[in-house]
């Protein structure tokens, strides 16, 4: 297993938000940390993010399972992770989840080719019931027209 094909990825985040930008942040993580999420033994699904009173921002709610060959060392699987970006994008994250009431969450956890853990996140409103409708409605129409073009083509 190389160290690149780690892609962990937040399904439901599509459906559940609309995003309005995108960032790539790093982690900071304990050592049986990263050992696990190179294994794949983890879940952002559930996963949030947050700012502390300094400014700092944390990633929530994120599963990490303890690291098998681990000795009582071993982490919590579900601690806060602080989340690394540049002043300038951290500062305009608090700005508009202050103002707006827009969330940031959590989509893709990866290891980048120098073989850190990254996190893909976007500052994202949440949609309303019928914005989901019309995701389902926009998603089924495709499928038919797939279904249709494969049958004719």
């Amino acid at each position: 297993m190389g160290k690149n094909n780690i892609n962990i990825q937040n399904r439901k985040a599509k459906f559940h938000y609309e995003f309005i930008d995108k960032f790539q942040a790093g982690i900071v993580l304990k050592g049986t940390e990263i050992k696990s999420i190179r294994e794949g033994k983890a879940s952002i699904a559930e996963s949030f993010c947050e700012f502390n009173e300094k400014g700092e921002l944390f990633v929530i709610n994120m599963n990490v399972e303890e690291y098998s060959h681990a000795t009582h060392f071993n982490h919590q699987p579900k601690s806060q992770r602080k989340l690394l970006l540049q002043k300038t994008e951290l500062r305009k994250l608090h700005k508009e989840v202050k103002n707006t009431g827009l969330t940031i969450i959590p989509l893709r956890l990866f290891i980048n080719e120098r073989g850190l853990a990254k996190m893909k996140i976007a500052l994202a409103k949440g949609k309303k019931l019928y914005d989901k409708r019309e995701t389902i409605k926009s998603r089924e129409n495709k499928r038919k027209l797939d279904r249709i073009k494969k049958a004719y083509g």
